[in-house]
Order: C-alpha cells, then sequence, then structure tokens
C-alpha cells in the first residue's frame, strides 16, 4: 500500500477556455470542472485509477466537497475534522497549452491541529511501503512539518518504516531534506528555488548567466549538477520532472546509472497534476518491483497522459503509451 498526506487539499475547478486568456476581457469557458486535489490526493487518484492500493490522509470534515468527491470515486482516505471548509483552486487553461493557476492558502492551523494531522499521519501508515508527502503547507504549519513527519515515522513503524516521496517547495522542502527523504519529486522551478534556499545563492549557469526554468528543461546536465548540489544537503534520490522535455532521475548512489526519460513532442490540454501523475507512476511500478528505467518509463507515460486530459483529471492504464517513451542512461 502507498500512503499520501497532503495538509493544504484542495477543490480542484479547471476552466478551459478557446482562446488565449485575455487579461481584463469577458470570455466564455467552452468546459468547466471540479475535482478533489492536492498533491497528495492526486498521488492516491492516479493510484487508484491504476488499480493499486492506497489511502488519502488529509484535513476536512467528511461533508466537505473534497472528501465527498473522494467517496464519490473510490479513493480510501481518512479526514481529520476541521470545522471549516478547505480550499478552492482556480486553473484556467487554454488551447495552447498555457495553465493559469490561483490557489487559495487554506484553513488555518494551530498547533493542536497540527499535531492531530501528525498523529493522524503515523496511525495510517502502518504496512505501508511508501509515503507520498506532497503540496503545500497551510498557514500555521511550521516549515518543518514534513521533517517532523519523516522522523515520527521512522520512529513509529518500528522497522516497517515506509520509504519517504517528498514533493513539495520553497522552505517546507527545504527544511524537510535534512531528515534525508527516500526520494524527492521537483520540477525544474523547485529545483531552483530548492538550491537557493540550500547554498544561500541562486545557481548559475557554467557561463555564468542566470538559469530560469525553462532554460533548465532543457538542459538535464545541468540539472544533474544542481541534484548533486542537493545530495550534499540530504537529498538522496531525485525524480526531476522537466515538462515538455520528460524527465530526469538520479539514484542516491553516485557511482549508479542517472536516467532520462523523453518522448514524441505533445501539445499539453491541462498541466495540472501531471507531476502528481508521474510520481504516481514510479511509485506503483517500484511497488511492483519494476526495474529503475521501467519505473522512469511508467513516470514518464503516466505525467505525458495526465498533461493530454482535461483538468486535473488522474490517467488510467488505457490512457498510457509506454512504448512512446524513450529511457536511455545519461552521463553522469
Amino acid at each position: 500500500m502507498i500512503i499520501t498526506l497532503t495538509p493544504n487539499p484542495s477543490l480542484d475547478k479547471t476552466v478551459e477556455l478557446d482562446a488565449p486568456l485575455a487579461p481584463g476581457a469577458v470570455q466564455r469557458a467552452v468546459r468547466a470542472s471540479a475535482e478533489p486535489g492536492g498533491k497528495g490526493v492526486n498521488i492516491s487518484r492516479a493510484l487508484v485509477a491504476a488499480g493499486q492500493e492506497t489511502l488519502a490522509v488529509l484535513p476536512g470534515d467528511a461533508a466537505d466537497p473534497v472528501l465527498a468527491a473522494l467517496r464519490e470515486i473510490h479513493v480510501p482516505h481518512r479526514g481529520l475534522a476541521l470545522g471549516e471548509a478547505v480550499r478552492t483552486n482556480i486553473t484556467v487553461t487554454d488551447p495552447a497549452g498555457t495553465t493559469t493557476k490561483i490557489n487559495e492558502p487554506g484553513p488555518a492551523f494551530d498547533t493542536v491541529r497540527t499535531q492531530a494531522l501528525l498523529s493522524l499521519t503515523l496511525s495510517s501508515a502502518d504496512g505501508a511501503s511508501w509515503a507520498a508527502l506532497a503540496g503545500s503547507l497551510p498557514p500555521g504549519v511550521p516549515t518543518d512539518f514534513y521533517a517532523q513527519v519523516i522522523t515520527g515515522l521512522r520512529t513509529a513503524c518500528d522497522g516497517r518504516t515506509p520509504k519517504i516521496a517528498l514533493d513539495s517547495s520553497g522552505p517546507a522542502l527545504a527544511a524537510a531534506v535534512a531528515a534525508e527523504p527516500e526520494l524527492i519529486k521537483p520540477n525544474g522551478e523547485e529545483l531552483l528555488e530548492l538550491v537557493t534556499l540550500l547554498t544561500g545563492q541562486a545557481p548559475l549557469f557554467p557561463d555564468g548567466t542566470s538559469i530560469r526554468a525553462e532554460e533548465l528543461e532543457r538542459r538535464p546536465d545541468d540539472v544533474l549538477r544542481l541534484v548533486r548540489t542537493t545530495q550534499d544537503h540530504g537529498v538522496r534520490a531525485a525524480l526531476v520532472t522537466l515538462g515538455a522535455h520528460g524527465a530526469l532521475f538520479v539514484p542516491a548512489e553516485p557511482e549508479a546509472q542517472v536516467l532520462r526519460a523523453w518522448g514524441p513532442e505533445l501539445v499539453a490540454r491541462s498541466t495540472v497534476g501531471a507531476g502528481d501523475a508521474s510520481l504516481a507512476g514510479f511509485l506503483l511500478a517500484d511497488q511492483l518491483g519494476r526495474s529503475t528505467a521501467d519505473r522512469l518509463r511508467q513516470a514518464a507515460a503516466q505525467g505525458r497522459a495526465a498533461a493530454a486530459l482535461p483538468g486535473s483529471v488522474m490517467p488510467s492504464p488505457e490512457d498510457l503509451d509506454l512504448d512512446v517513451v524513450v529511457v536511455e542512461p545519461h552521463p553522469a
């Protein structure tokens, strides 16, 4: 079983336009949808779509639209009652694949709520092979919360500690790497931010120019160089998603083979949840005992499939095309 923790879940509303977004103008949507969201929730949804056992842990009342939606799509979950609604996030997509997101902060937490969410997570992890800690932290939750969860899992599970996958950003991610999760899954922008926070300075390309995330995605050598920098600060393995340019897997062991995945050009319908689908693919392939190359291929195929679907719909096995994904060694 793979458990997921989503401290700041959301109801994800997606609006699809038939023309580019025009700020200040009145535009009509061609399609709109609302789905339960948040990184960990999306990972659990992707695992259920793939027929894998999962448990989603998240704050929210039983009657909240997010938890009600999870029941409707048969995603097993445990919720922490809040007495107020979780946040709503709005995503606007256009035919060119441009995605605009507006994320609410989420309900505020105090010490009691924070401790209750930690306790709920620890009590839910028994027997899990992986624990995916994913997404932003709600207001009031300390920056080192994910580090607390990792430490708590390793203490509470008494020799049956699940492997930890971490998919977050900013200070929450930087504070957690000291606890040495087995895997992190940043995108290019999150990797740049992580290196800046860990080293105290923004990384540069070898020629001394500033790095932008969209440029970094096209330069796997520099992605590898930045991941190696984070490994000096506690990062073990890293699955770096690179948008249209595929993904790079960097193992924890310096002598192990670095792998890159890529595929033919794909026009994204919505990028919301594509990274979450990728991580779900990697974890389920690992749980099935697949090779590292096949784990990366599954991750890339699921990310591509999610990007081709509307909103934050998670792909089913029928949506995947594993054969178009190329996985090859990347020079270390």
